[in-house]
């Protein structure tokens, strides 16, 4: 972000996407489409690809179930399942309002990942008819995508579909998997620029739901002592004498771990407490401006880690956190430096999680994943406005999904085996696929162009 700019500009650019999106989402209704990917030589070629040739792989699919893989595009089809109860900052908006969200994944799902995603957005916020309902339509994908589902019952639907035996497909929720995966790569590399070390630092971690209960997972199986983090909730920190937790800890069964391990020096109080003396600050919790203030980040420790990652507003200003005193500075929106964003991580990780045809997602693949992610940005170079990768850089997501792909197999949950080299160069020719048919079409005009005065 250019220093030249003033804070008003700087608060107008901010609110640009915002406006152009009320222009954009009605020009074009919706998204994504349905497209061939198969030769249609002539109205004959039907009879192949409907009935009566059909009827062939549907045979061979009834007696060796595998074999839908080949026959059809399961194997590249992930469903983005929402009940609409927590969406972005937006919070119980319904499955309805919900789906522009889910298109726009669909979107950075197949431009990013070469992934073909459908929203289904389902009008029941019953964690167990979520669950039943994904039970019901995975024999059509190749992966469960969960996505703004409100906790608790987020946990509770991820942890029973991935442990049922019924359930033969991964099934992941993006919002606390992968936005995890993103956040640690950002905490890998801001560590290294400020020379502090991740056994070390000291973390307040600002807001318990989805993502950031899983952040803290990922932190403790990278090597953060639990002691080093302070957490918070929209009451305060969380310790062993939060009765409003212990009350529900079968419901909060991670927050009540947390309050029970975390804190080591026992704090008490409010967000302002728990940034006293941080090195790092993450923060996925109310969307801003005004959730974190300017004179708590002065508090934190010398050369100071902000990750402000509430959308669509960050819980503070980039600017305001570098005024206050944090060298680095992250948040979830990609027209600040510094993108901590889910985006970096879920195209590519379910593009190596399909190219083996992976049963589970594990915390290890993930961590695999941040890894690969925080060394393709440290090869270009580390500064305090370049710590993750860009999505503009896209050969990093076929690197990320091989990183993925070998770790899966390397933990014995991929059902096919392959090279380094192959995960690769599949990955690359998939996700190159999928952004040249885009720019093919926009040539075209297939894709509308937009408005030449929209662009002034």
């Amino acid at each position: 972000m250019p220093e030249k700019l003033t804070k008003e500009e700087l608060l107008a650019k901010a609110k640009k996407p915002a406006e152009d999106a009320m222009r954009m989402h009605p020009f074009y209704r919706g998204k994504i489409q349905t497209a061939p990917k198969c030769a249609i030589r002539g109205l004959d070629d039907f009879a192949i690809w409907y009935t009566p040739g059909v009827a062939a792989p549907c045979r061979a699919i009834h007696e060796e179930p595998e074999q839908a893989y080949e026959h059809t595009n399961k194997g590249n089809t992930v469903a983005i399942v929402s009940d609409g109860t927590r969406v972005l900052g937006l919070g119980d908006i319904g499955p309805l309002a919900g789906m522009p969200v889910m298109e726009g994944k669909a979107l950075i799902f197949k431009y990013l990942g070469g992934v073909d995603a459908v929203p289904i957005c389902l009008d029941t916020k019953d964690p167990y008819r979520i669950i039943l309902a994904v039970k019901w339509i995975q024999p059509s994908f190749g992966g469960i995508n969960l996505e703004d589902i409100s906790q608790p019952k987020c946990f509770r639907v991820l942890d029973m579909l991935r442990s049922d035996p019924d359930v033969k497909i991964p099934v992941w929720h993006d919002d606390q998997q992968g936005t995890a995966t993103v956040i640690l790569a950002g905490v890998i590399n801001a560590l290294k620029v400020v020379g502090k070390k991740m056994t070390e630092a000291k973390f307040a971690v600002i807001g318990t739901g989805a993502a950031n209960v899983a952040t803290i997972r990922l932190l403790l199986a990278s090597g953060v002592p639990f002691g080093h983090i302070i957490a918070c909730d929209s009451k305060g920190i969380l310790h062993p004498e939060r009765d409003d937790i212990q009350q529900r800890k079968i419901e909060f069964v991670d927050k009540w771990r947390i309050c029970q391990n975390s804190n080591a020096e026992g704090r008490r109080g409010d967000v302002d407490e728990a940034l006293r003396g941080a090195d790092v600050c993450i923060a996925a919790s109310k969307p801003g401006p005004g959730t974190i203030l300017p004179e708590w980040v002065s508090t934190m420790a010398d050369d100071a880690v902000v990750f402000a990652c509430a959308n669509p507003i960050p819980e503070i200003w980039p600017w305001e956190a570098r005024e206050a005193g944090a060298r680095i500075v992250g948040t979830g929106r990609s027209d600040f430096a510094n993108q901590i964003n889910n985006s970096l991580g879920f195209p590519a990780i379910f593009r190596g999680v399909l190219d083996v045809r992976a049963t589970t997602i594990t915390d290890e693949m993930a961590i695999a994943a941040a890894e690969e992610l925080a060394r393709c940005a440290e090869e270009k170079g580390l500064n305090e406005e370049n710590i993750v990768p860009t999505m503009s850089e896209w050969e990093v997501f076929p690197r990320e999904a091989a990183a993925v792909a070998m770790r899966a197999q390397e933990q014995g949950v991929a059902r096919l085996s392959l090279s380094h080299d192959e995960l690769l160069r599949k990955a690359t020719d998939i996700i190159k696929q999928a952004q040249d048919m885009t720019h093919f079409l926009m040539e075209k005009e297939l894709i509308p162009p937009l408005p030449a005065a929209w662009s002034e």
